[in-house]
């Protein structure tokens, strides 16, 4: 479908079934309606060859139907001049310099989450963020440790300032970003630094601004949008009344092409489908399902796991549905992660609360234990993400103190809830500038402060040794990246939790993990261990080489004696800081 170019000219198909005939128009022809007519195929699409066509050429389609003649941009076409302008015929040929790139294994990974127009400082004349950008700053994102971008969606959509849930064209790469080239050149680039590239993709619904999709054939019921949407109820979503058509087959197939084309010509790692919560089912209600959007999600994942292995495909669902990450075999949809609500939202309840009593350990120690199925790291989880701190919602540092969002207690317990993501077991993600406190709510139209970078250097240094931690950096805490977990302690009038992490067990591998949710420090803190002998200590939140106004307090590495404790025969005393976490390793 679209325009492929070939060694001698362009082919053009299109899926127009409605219409009396069809033609395609460009700069091949001076934009002259009558010379390049289409031929039907008898199953509602038409098709043209044209030898006089190339790469560069830029094209629209004229559709002549029982409403007029209309001029429509190609639904499949891969490069535009903008979301109101005209296609280009695209040449797929990238030079990737042999690019073999694999992703990490799951228990891996460590997930950025970024906004192209926001993350890099503006360098192009429509003021936003480009590839080219990111590229600038991939230094600071290679010395923080994380291996997987996650990149906000980039699909051409209307105007040049978006979140980009908006796709006008889901074939294109947004131009303000620099098109499809340069977003080829910057994953050729984190590849070879050594990212991984997890893609956001919007399927759930089109535009609705500047959607050319809308009525595209001129045929349409109920004043809805026409063949590539539903016309009766099943089309509203809260973004208007533009949900794909599920049980079409060639809209299914619209969108399973999408996926592919995004794994096979842009090479990335791994796609995250927004809101499948409204794609299968209408309003988020179970009563107002919609199976075929389960049975297409099911036919994406399973030739993904089948044709591209070793790829993520991430749902973010939000509802608590582990048939989302069940085999399709099972019945599941497939999905390999989901991102969890069930940390988030009580990780973040628990340090943003105001009152040391409100906080629930009980809350905390589910969250830390919650799995969907038997895979721990079928879940994705994090304390920040663009939907977390927008909208209706902030920056976890200016939930917990907006007089002062970079104050001693924003500093303190918004790094708690940071390492309690890097310790618990699943795929952990954060969002961009969390590493620097940045507070303000995102919006796609202020960039990060990336001053914040500098004089919050040290909680960039946290953040940088939690992660080093949870990928095994220096052989001596392998069980951060294991399935099992025991929240063996929470106290709930001390407000302090403890467990235990490993993968296989043993020296490097045993890692208990303590954490105080108390203002006050906790002196000579009796709490239980696995294993006797030395454990030693790998981090302490409280370190003053994180903050100026943290307060050092004295953690060290202690030694495990016979004296049952939460259920182990062996314990030992810690001290720990307020608002603080530490992490200790068996140690031969």
């Amino acid at each position: 479908m679209g325009s492929i170019p070939h060694w001698n000219g362009v082919a053009f198909r299109i899926w127009a079934p409605h219409a009396r005939a069809a033609a395609v128009i460009g700069t091949f022809n001076n934009w002259y309606p009558g010379d390049y007519m289409m031929e039907s195929e008898n199953n509602g699409c038409w098709y043209l060859d044209i030898p006089k066509a190339k790469p560069g050429d830029e094209y629209l389609f004229r559709l002549y139907t029982d409403q007029g003649e209309l001029t429509r941009l190609d639904p499949y076409a891969q490069e535009v001049t903008s979301s109101k302008g005209n296609c280009i015929v695209h040449d797929a040929q990238f030079d990737w310099e042999g690019d073999n790139f694999h992703l990490p294994a799951w228990n891996h990974l460590v997930i950025y989450e970024l906004h192209v127009g926001t993350f890099s400082m503006t360098d192009n004349e429509s003021g936003t963020g480009t590839f080219k950008g990111i590229l600038n700053n991939l230094d600071h994102l290679k010395k923080l440790g994380v291996n997987a971008l996650e990149i906000m969606p980039v699909a051409e959509f209307a105007g040049e300032r978006s979140w980009g849930y908006n796709p006008s064209q889901i074939f294109s790469v947004e131009t303000s970003y620099g098109g499809p080239r340069a977003f080829k050149r910057f994953i050729r680039k984190a590849h070879q630094e050594g990212f991984a590239i997890i893609l956001d993709v919007v399927y759930n619904h089109f535009g609705p601004q500047d959607l050319d999709l809308w009525q595209f054939d001129g045929w349409s019921e109920n004043g809805k949008g026409g063949i590539y949407f539903y016309n009766d109820w099943r089309a509203h979503t809260p973004w208007g009344e533009t949900r794909p058509d599920y049980s079409n087959n060639m809209v299914r197939k619209y969108i399973y092409d999408n996926a592919e084309m995004w794994l096979n010509e842009y090479h990335v790692d791994g796609l995250r489908f927004d809101s499948t919560q409204l794609m299968r089912t209408v309003d988020g209600k179970e009563k107002n399902k919609l199976p075929e959007a389960w049975i297409m999600m099911q036919w994406i994942n399973g030739d993904i796991t089948k044709d591209h292995p070793g790829k993520i495909v991430i749902a973010e669902d939000m509802q608590n549905n582990a048939w989302l990450t069940k085999d399709i075999e099972h019945g599941g949809a497939g999905f390999g992660s989901q991102w969890d609500c069930n940390f988030l939202n009580p990780i973040r309840d628990a340090v943003t609360t105001s009152s040391d009593h409100k906080r629930s350990m009980k809350d905390v120690a589910r969250a830390i234990s919650f799995r969907y199925n038997s895979d721990a790291f079928e879940r994705v989880i994090f304390s920040e993400s663009h939907d977390s701190v927008s909208n209706d919602r902030s920056r976890i540092p200016w939930e917990i103190d907006n007089p002062d969002p970079t104050g001693w207690h924003a500093q303190k317990r918004s790094t708690l809830a940071a390492a309690l993501v890097f310790t618990t077991p699943g795929v952990p993600m954060i969002f961009q500038g969390q590493e620097f406190l940045e507070s303000s709510k995102f919006m796609d139209d202020i960039p990060l402060n990336w001053d914040k970078d500098k004089s919050f250097s040290g909680i960039v240094n946290l953040y940088r040794d939690l992660i080093h931690l949870r990928l095994n950096k220096n052989g001596t805490s392998n069980g951060l990246k294991g399935q099992s977990v025991n929240v063996f302690h929470k106290n709930e009038i001390r407000k302090v939790i403890a467990f235990h992490r490993w993968d296989r067990g043993g020296a490097g591998d045993d890692t208990v993990v303590v954490a105080n949710f108390l203002h006050e420090p906790q002196y000579n803190y009796k709490i239980g261990f696995p294993h006797p002998g030395k454990w030693k200590l790998l981090f302490n939140s409280d370190w003053n080489g994180y903050g100026r106004d943290f307060s050092n307090h004295p953690s060290m590495d202690v030694f495990a004696s016979e004296s049952r404790k939460h259920g182990f025969k062996y314990s030992a005393e810690i001290t720990i800081g307020p608002y603080s976490v530490i992490i200790l390793s068996r140690y031969d």
